[in-house]
This record gives structure tokens, C-alpha cells and sequence, in this order.
């Protein structure tokens, strides 16, 4: 598959079979992750994998997604490391884009992810019960495992490209 492919067809999946992916499968995600682009190459990210049940669970009551969090077979937790911080808007753009990259690549090995957001809500609940370091921001949960819905249906959902464009835009100019 190339890169196109993987983003085109790349799908948030909350339902998962119960099949469990390899570690190495895991750490591929977190390597991709890794090598995400950020100012000064501060990479403030760190990482937290949790395949227990029972901690799964207790992470599940901080959000409205408790299905996906219970269903997964894995959740990756994204945290901001913020001694490592030295701009915190460009730090969670950078953020953003370890967690792309993440996506892609569990996409690109045949894993199902989630990007959980609604949980940032109580992410100071979830961090406390997961027990972080003062210096570490809960950002995010990254839902892995098996898809068990078919995903191929929604390319229709996606608003198309001249609807997103600015009028100024350059590179579309004669079309508007």
C-alpha cells in the first residue's frame, strides 16, 4: 500500500474483534510515532500501553466511549511531557502529528485504531488514576486492535477539496 492509500483509507474504528495484535505490531506504532516532527526536536511526547482489562476498564468511566476503550485490545496513552515543552501550541501540533503518524502506520499494518479526544474532558481524573507524573498532560487515548465493522462505506462523509479552500487560495484561484 502507498502513502495515499494508507490516508484515504485510513478509518476511527470503535469496535473491535477480540483477537490481540503482536507487540511488535505496537511498538512499530510507537516508532512511527517517534519520528513525527517537532520544534527544536523537543519531542515532548511519551507513551503509555495498556493491554490489562481491569485497567482498561477504570480508564473506561472517564469518557462517554467506554465501548471502544473496553472493546480494544490495546489503548495507547498520549501524554505531553512538559518539561520537554518549550511552546505549548506548537508542542500539541507536534503532538498531533506523532499521533498521525501512529494512525497511519497501524492502518498500514492492518490495525484498527480510535483517536479518543471526548476523554480530555476528565483528563485530569484519568491522569490521576492512571497515576502520572505531575509532568506529564494526559492528551490522549489511542483505541488498537482488529476491526470487527466494515469501514470501506464511508468515503462519502468527506467534504470535498474546493469547499475547504479559502477564496484567497493560490491554488485554486480560477475555480472560484
Amino acid at each position: 500500500m502507498d502513502i495515499s492509500e494508507i490516508i484515504h483509507q485510513r478509518r476511527a474504528v470503535r469496535l473491535y474483534k477480540k483477537d490481540i495484535p503482536d507487540d511488535s505490531e505496537i511498538t512499530k506504532m510507537l516508532e512511527a510515532a517517534r519520528w513525527a516532527p517537532s520544534g527544536l526536536n523537543n519531542q515532548p511526547w511519551r507513551f503509555l500501553v495498556i493491554k490489562d482489562s481491569l485497567q482498561k476498564n477504570g480508564l473506561a468511566e472517564f469518557t462517554k466511549y467506554s465501548d471502544t476503550i473496553k472493546s480494544a485490545a490495546a489503548l495507547i496513552v498520549v501524554c505531553m511531557d512538559v518539561t520537554d515543552s518549550y511552546n505549548r501550541d506548537k508542542d500539541l501540533m507536534a503532538i498531533g502529528a506523532c499521533i498521525q503518524n501512529m494512525l497511519l502506520m497501524g492502518h498500514s499494518l492492518g490495525l484498527a485504531t480510535c483517536w479518543l479526544g471526548e476523554i480530555l474532558n476528565r483528563k485530569e481524573d484519568a491522569g490521576k488514576y492512571l497515576n502520572l507524573d505531575k509532568d506529564l498532560e494526559f492528551l490522549a487515548v489511542i483505541a488498537v486492535g482488529y476491526s470487527a465493522v466494515d469501514t470501506q462505506s464511508l468515503d462519502a462523509l468527506r467534504k470535498p477539496l474546493e469547499s475547504l479552500m479559502l477564496k484567497n487560495s493560490d491554488v485554486f484561484k480560477e475555480e472560484f
